[in-house]
């Protein structure tokens, strides 16, 4: 059963997001209602500027504490946000054990697809180079930024090189082509996104390329060799399918897949830590990622 933090969320976030967001008529001015919410910053965390291979950034470490290298990869529907805007989730993983970097990659419409990508990949070549082996780092990200972490994976496979230990997605967006049921079907229920704005969004970041070109849609990729996943997601998002059929079809490609549905949260809900399903899910997504890399 939700808390009743949870329908608040969902109410808050109708009003003072969904409406306006559903109004943009511009990428600036998406952006700009993205980027327009103060994050609740966690106590006894601290907030660095960084880079790695190249790519400016940002660090989260608990004050005191070293942690384990954690890249972190923040959504925004690859056309808004930083990792300032994602403190809330950076500094909740910090506080649970880890050094979390989360790179400021190029961002659609001005640097389009595979610019991203190839940011995330730089982030994590140089997260390696530090002298981290690969099976002890670990990755996480939402919205885009998970559909952008599954693209990682890919990359590093494709090209030999040595993977993670695991990934933990929220909400990702794993399908630019937007073929889900669920776009249509909780199109009414979905308390962030606007399901229309999805494919004008994704084809600001596609520019020319196909929908399902892999590296910008995992859901269409061979999936196969990928380590372990855990995927959490809110029952009345238009991106649920997108969870779904990434879970379904990674398990059948003999990946391990942990699939967690949420009731009533909204998009990304781990940006609120005043709702009890946010502290859950982040405990629960820590707990899995330290193991995995155990």
């Amino acid at each position: 059963m939700a808390t009743w933090q949870a329908h608040l969320a969902d109410l808050l976030m109708r009003i003072h997001f969904k409406r306006p967001f559903s109004r943009a008529t511009t990428a600036g001015e998406a952006r700009r209602i993205m980027e327009s919410a103060a994050p609740v910053l966690p106590p006894g965390v601290t907030f660095e500027p960084g880079e790695l291979g190249g790519v400016p950034g940002e660090w989260a470490r608990a004050e005191g504490a070293s942690g384990r290298p954690l890249l972190y990869l923040h959504g925004g529907g690859y056309i808004a946000c930083t990792p300032k805007t994602y403190r809330s989730v950076t500094g909740a993983y910090a506080r649970r054990g880890f050094a979390v970097f989360t790179p400021d990659y190029r961002l659609a419409p001005e640097h389009k697809f595979p610019a991203a990508v190839e940011d995330a990949h730089a982030a994590w070549d140089g997260l390696v180079a530090l002298g981290h082996a690969p099976d002890t780092l670990v990755i996480s990200g939402d919205s885009a930024g998970g559909g952008l972490a599954l693209a990682l994976l890919l990359s590093l496979r494709d090209r030999g090189q040595a993977l993670p230990a695991a990934a933990v997605l929220f909400s990702p967006w794993t399908d630019l082509a937007v073929t889900g049921a669920s776009v249509t079907a909780n199109a009414r229920r979905e308390a962030v996104l606007w399901g229309p704005g999805l494919e004008v969004t994704g084809r600001l970041y596609l520019g020319d390329a196909d929908p399902k070109t892999p590296l910008a849609s995992p859901l269409y990729a061979n999936l196969a060799g990928l380590p372990p996943l855990l995927i959490h997601c809110g029952s009345r998002e238009v991106l649920l399918d997108d969870s779904r059929r990434l879970a379904e079809r990674a398990r059948a490609a003999g990946v391990r897949v942990e699939l967690r549905i949420w009731p009533v949260v909204p998009h990304v809900w781990q940006l609120m830590p005043f709702v009890p399903e946010a502290g859950e899910s982040m405990g629960l997504a820590a707990a899995f990622l330290q193991a995995a890399a155990a």
